[in-house]
């Protein structure tokens, strides 16, 4: 096998799909009261380099599957060893960890060393079981969380919201390959619902930041909830690509609200990821 390209690297860890990670710490940092500023700039990307350790771990753990139902993915194709991609992942997690440690202190540590041992857990046991959705959504809350510093119960309603939104959209794209069960397309679809609820509830800084909130949780409410809603009505595989898609660019314009209750320069930043993460997918999709 010749060596990857780095495109075989970026396809293995959906790069540009980390663009919708980038938001949790800042949402979890606004709801807890804290300037995402300094060291702490580096919590971000210490999300990403969680989020791409799970998609290397994901493929490494789904190879046999892959060569069945995703033959075109890089450890299937060839353009990627399984132990090179195993590799990815172990080295991701700790450049994780490296940067929560310097971005947060030890603070940060205590939600970065449960959210890296939950990454792998998912990854590796729990995803092709029924506990599956619910081990991804604690990995997405902890993410939150990690922007939190030591203030981890004024941002558990924000965690709550990504963590709902998350089981949401876990659960209903286990049917990208062979289609879902109507009801679990509902039930994703209420689940961004109840989402949508936790992001705008709660105190805000001003009238100002209240209304940029509900503008926000509203456009979430309409941009996921219509392609989940396309799901109910037919849960072909098709569909629910899309569905499943929408959902993962749709976490975007939730932090947003959820930090803008706090920041509206923080939730404007953070919707600026949304366009560039839409236009990239067309290039490396990010399921």
């Amino acid at each position: 096998m010749k060596s990857p390209a780095l495109k075989d690297y970026v396809q293995l860890v959906r790069a540009p799909a980390a663009l919708t990670v980038l938001g949790d710490t800042v949402a979890g940092s606004a709801a807890a009261g804290l300037r995402m500023t300094g060291r702490r700039l580096l919590l971000p990307f210490s999300s990403v380099a969680f989020y791409w350790a799970g998609m290397a771990l994901n493929d490494w753990a789904d190879r046999k599957l892959d060569a069945v139902e995703r033959p075109e993915r890089p450890i299937p194709s060839g353009r990627v060893s399984p132990g090179a991609a195993l590799g990815t992942g172990a080295a991701l997690t700790g450049a994780g960890l490296g940067l929560a440690a310097l971005g947060g202190g030890r603070s940060a540590m205590r939600v970065a060393v449960p959210l890296a041992v939950s990454v792998w857990a998912y990854d590796t046991v729990f995803k092709p079981t029924p506990a599956g959705p619910v081990a991804m959504a604690v990995c997405r809350a902890l993410d939150v969380l990690l922007g939190a510093g030591g203030e981890t119960r004024r941002a558990a309603t924000a965690a709550a919201a990504v963590g709902v939104h998350t089981l949401g959209v876990t659960a209903l794209s286990t049917g990208e390959v062979h289609g879902a069960n109507p009801n679990t397309a509902r039930a994703a679809l209420a689940a961004s619902g109840v989402a949508t609820t936790l992001a705008v509830s709660g105190p805000a800084c001003t009238r100002w930041n209240r209304l940029v909130s509900v503008a926000a949780g509203s456009g979430y409410a309409g941009f996921v909830g219509r392609a989940q809603a396309d799901a109910v009505r037919d849960p072909s595989a098709k569909v629910v690509r899309n569905a499943t898609k929408t959902g993962i660019h749709g976490m975007v314009p939730l932090q947003a609200s959820i930090a803008a209750k706090h920041s509206v320069f923080g939730a404007a930043l953070v919707a600026a990821a949304l366009p560039i993460a839409r236009r990239l997918s067309r290039k490396v999709s990010p399921t």
